[in-house]
């Protein structure tokens, strides 16, 4: 029989947990029972009262310390917790994988990543695989799935918009390469960072349309899927209520801190972005266009247009 761990890429998963204990054994187990075989686990726990460390320490002492790794996490958030661990030079491996503590896995999450990251050309090229999930209820019932975006990946895109969970993101050692050099930046979510970053820097993120893991809706859940109707009214209502725009404001100030990692075509966008957001109304919207930032959707589109308009953006 073949060793599979001498043939196939080693993928580090980087799990941020905190007060997981209802789901989290659940998701261990699915890491488990992954057809792909060669995978190490660090999970980085933000402070839990619960019993999650212990749930993790069970599944440590069946795996094995060089399995699986506990550590501290730094307490400031879900998004610092799981930047600490990707911007983390001392973490080595081929691939890297986000992973939630709630969640369940499907067979070949893994291996789906692995195979298109083999298929690849270009190692040295930022690449990110990511895609659907298909939303699930506390008890695993199914409720639909996540949207499906076809058009294409860029960095025009990633100002104005995060296409996939971090959740659903595995990326090459060019990737994890970017967010070291970038450091641990005050930015909405790590998962829409990773995509800005990447396609700024000239990467590749390609978005799997078949799910690959069942997206737990729960009431604790700290992001959900934004899939359903009311969903798309709350991003209407963030863009009045100017969350947008702060949303934009965090995002921005890290781009410009990292733009010496931005292609100079890249550097342009943002800097004509900066120009865009601070201009009259009639240069905004001219330079919305000139600057061809859009979302993957027309409800998107045009709640860019509203913000453009109302000077929410």
């Amino acid at each position: 029989m073949i060793n599979q761990e001498n043939i196939s890429p080693l993928i580090c998963i980087l799990m941020s947990t905190y007060n997981g204990e209802k789901f989290l054994a659940e998701q261990l187990q699915s890491i488990e029972n992954q057809t792909h075989i060669n995978w190490r686990l660090i999970i980085s726990d933000d402070g839990s009262s619960d019993n999650t460390l212990a749930i993790a320490k069970q599944f440590q002492e069946k795996w094995g310390v060089s399995r699986l790794e506990i550590r501290q996490g730094p307490q400031q958030g879900f998004c610092k917790n799981f930047l600490s661990l990707a911007c983390d030079s001392n973490i080595d491996a081929d691939l890297y994988a986000f992973s939630d503590q709630d969640d369940v896995w499907m067979l070949d999450k893994l291996s789906k990543s692995a195979i298109y990251f083999q298929a690849s050309s270009e190692p040295e090229l930022p690449r990110v695989h990511c895609g659907r999930t298909k939303l699930v209820d506390e008890n695993l019932n199914p409720l639909g799935f996540s949207p499906t975006f076809s058009l294409p990946r860029s960095f025009r895109n990633a100002i104005v918009q995060s296409i996939a969970g971090g959740n659903t993101m595995v990326f090459n050692q060019s990737a994890k390469s970017l967010l070291e050099k970038a450091g641990v930046q005050d930015v909405v979510s790590h998962d829409w960072w990773l995509y800005q970053i990447t396609e700024g820097a000239g990467g590749v993120v390609f978005y799997e349309p078949e799910p690959s893991l069942l997206y737990r809706q729960h009431a604790n859940a700290l992001v959900g899927a934004n899939a359903s109707f009311r969903s798309k009214i709350d991003r209407i209502l963030y863009v009045l209520s100017g969350r947008f725009k702060n949303w934009n404001n965090i995002n921005y100030a890290a781009l410009c801190n990292v733009q010496h990692l931005l292609t100079k075509d890249n550097q342009s966008i943002l800097s004509l972005y900066g120009r865009f957001r601070n201009a009259h109304l009639k240069d905004r919207v001219r330079l919305l266009e000139v600057c061809g930032l859009y979302r993957q959707t027309w409800q998107g589109t045009l709640s860019l247009w509203l913000a453009t308009i109302i000077n929410k953006i």
